[in-house]
C-alpha cells in the first residue's frame, strides 16, 4: 500500500484521490481553501445560488465511469440530465442559432435555418473530427503518453502547425459558423491563432454525446465527490496549502505545507504546477488560461425566457447562463464577459437587447484576478501558445520520480471530462496497491 498525497481539491484532484483509494492506497488530499470543489462549487447570497464555474459538461460517460469505479453508480448520487440545447448563439447581424446536441440531423436543420446550405457545411466539418477523436481518446486521453511507443499518427497530429483559426477560415466562408466552432476555446481564454486544429474536437463531442447538467446546479457533482472521498476513507486536510515538494535520494518523499511535512510515496499534483518550486522550472514557459469576468445576478420580475446558455457574439463576447437557484418569483443568472469591457457588464448586456438592470435584487462581481486568487489558479488550465504546444503540460508523469499530475493543467481538453480522464491516467500509472 502506497502513501499517496493529492494536492488540490478541485474535480481533478478529488477524482484522482477517489480512484487511488479504491485501488487500495492510503490517500491524503490537501486543499488550500476551507472546502472542496474549487470551481465546481456554489456561490450563495440573499437566497440565490449560482454555480461558481461550469454549468454543463460533455462526455457524461467519463463521470459515470469515475463513480462506478470508485463506489456507487452516478445515478444513485446525482441526477445528471441532457440539455435539449447546448446553447443559443446570437450574432451581431440579428440572426440566431439554437444549437442542439446529441444529433447530427438536428444540427443540420438548425444550421440550415440560419442559412441555406450551411447545415451540410457544418455537419461535414464536425464529421471530419471523427477519426481525430478516436485517435486522441485511445492514445492521448486514455493512455499515458510515451515517446517510445506513441503511434506515429498521434505524434504527427500533435506536431501539426495548422491552427484552428486557419482551419476555420479555410472551411467556412460564413463568419457565424467560425464563431460557433471556436466558441468554447475563446471562452476558455485562448486565441484561436495559437490553438491547434485538433482542439476544435469539442464540436464533435457536442454533436455526438450532447451537453449535460444537474437541475439546481452542477456543483452537486462536487458535493457528491466530497462524499465519495469520505466513503473511500480519504484523509482530507482543508486550509492546508502545499508550498513545495520534499525530495530525498532523488525522488519525492513528502509535501511541505504550512502545517509541516506530509510524508508520501507518491504525489499527485492537481493544481497549477508552477505554484510548486520543485516543478516550476519544468513549466516556466507556460501560462494559465485566464478566466472571464463573471457577474452573478439575483433577479426578480418579468424576464425574457432564455435557454440554459445564450452567447452574444461581438466585442465584448457575453454569455448568459440561467440555471441558478432563486427564491419564488426570482431568477439566478450568471453573465460572463470577454474582450473589451469598458463599461459595466449589465450596460454591455443591455446594449445587446437584454436589459435587466431594473430587475437586479443582488449581484456578485468577480474579476479574473479575483477568481484566480479564490481558486488558487485557473480552472481553464494551460494557455495554448501555439499549435504545437500540447506537450508543454505535465501529466500524467512528471520529470520527478514519484510525482504525477492531474486536473486542468495536466490535460489538453477543457472542463470536467478531461480533468476526469487525467485522473484515470494517474490511477493507471500508480496501479493497484500490493496486497499486505
Amino acid at each position: 500500500m502506497a502513501r499517496v498525497v493529492v494536492i488540490g481539491g478541485g474535480f481533478g484532484g478529488m477524482a484522482a484521490a477517489a480512484r487511488l483509494a479504491k485501488l487500495g492506497h492510503a490517500v491524503t488530499l490537501l486543499e488550500r481553501s476551507a472546502g472542496l470543489g474549487g470551481a465546481l462549487s456554489t456561490v450563495e447570497l440573499d437566497g440565490f445560488a449560482w454555480d461558481a464555474g461550469p454549468t454543463s459538461t460533455l462526455l457524461p460517460a467519463v463521470i459515470r465511469d469515475l463513480f462506478r469505479k470508485s463506489g456507487r453508480p452516478l445515478e444513485r448520487e446525482v441526477d445528471l440530465q441532457p440539455l435539449d440545447l447546448v446553447r443559443e448563439h446570437r450574432f451581431e447581424d440579428g440572426s440566431t442559432l439554437q444549437l442542439p446536441g446529441g444529433s447530427r440531423a438536428a444540427q443540420l436543420d438548425a444550421f440550415d435555418a440560419l442559412g441555406e446550405g450551411l447545415g451540410q457545411q457544418w455537419v461535414d466539418h464536425v464529421a471530419s473530427y471523427g477519426d481525430t477523436w478516436e485517435l486522441l481518446r485511445k492514445e492521448w486521453f486514455e493512455r499515458p503518453f510515451d515517446d517510445d511507443v506513441a503511434p506515429r499518427e498521434l505524434v504527427a497530429l500533435l506536431g501539426r502547425r495548422e491552427s484552428l483559426h486557419k482551419l476555420l477560415r479555410r472551411t467556412f466562408r460564413d463568419e457565424r459558423l467560425r464563431l460557433v466552432a471556436g466558441h468554447r476555446l475563446v471562452m476558455d481564454g485562448h486565441e484561436l491563432r495559437d490553438v491547434p486544429a485538433f482542439a476544435g474536437v469539442d464540436v464533435y463531442l457536442e454533436q455526438r454525446f450532447g451537453a449535460w447538467t444537474v437541475p439546481g446546479g452542477l456543483a452537486a457533482l462536487g458535493t457528491a465527490m466530497a462524499e465519495r472521498l469520505a466513503l473511500r476513507g480519504v484523509e482530507v486536510l482543508t486550509d492546508t496549502p502545499a508550498t513545495d515538494l520534499v525530495m530525498r535520494e532523488g525522488r519525492v518523499a513528502a509535501v511541505r505545507t504550512d502545517r509541516g511535512e506530509v510524508d508520501a510515496d507518491q504525489v499527485v499534483v492537481a493544481i497549477d504546477p508552477r505554484r510548486l518550486p520543485a516543478l516550476a522550472s519544468y513549466v516556466r514557459r507556460t501560462m494559465p488560461a485566464i478566466p472571464p469576468v463573471v457577474c452573478h445576478l439575483g433577479l426578480e420580475g418579468e424576464l425574457p425566457d432564455l435557454p440554459h446558455e445564450v452567447v452574444l457574439h461581438g466585442d465584448p463576447l457575453l454569455v448568459v447562463r440561467t440555471g441558478g437557484r432563486a427564491p419564488d418569483g426570482g431568477a439566478a443568472w450568471t453573465v460572463l464577459g470577454r474582450g473589451r469591457l469598458a463599461e459595466d457588464v449589465l450596460t454591455a448586456l443591455a446594449r445587446r437587447g437584454l436589459d435587466v438592470r431594473r430587475q437586479v435584487v443582488t449581484r456578485i462581481d468577480r474579476s479574473p484576478r479575483d477568481l484566480v486568487e479564490l481558486w488558487g489558479g485557473s480552472p481553464h488550465g494551460v494557455l495554448w501558445q501555439g499549435p504545437r504546444t500540447a506537450r508543454t503540460r505535465l501529466g500524467p508523469r512528471t520529470p520527478i520520480p514519484g510525482v504525477l499530475a492531474a486536473g486542468a493543467h495536466a490535460t489538453t481538453g477543457s472542463g470536467l471530462p478531461f480533468a476526469g480522464l487525467s485522473a484515470a491516467l494517474v490511477a493507471e500509472v500508480v496501479g493497484r496497491a500490493a496486497p499486505l
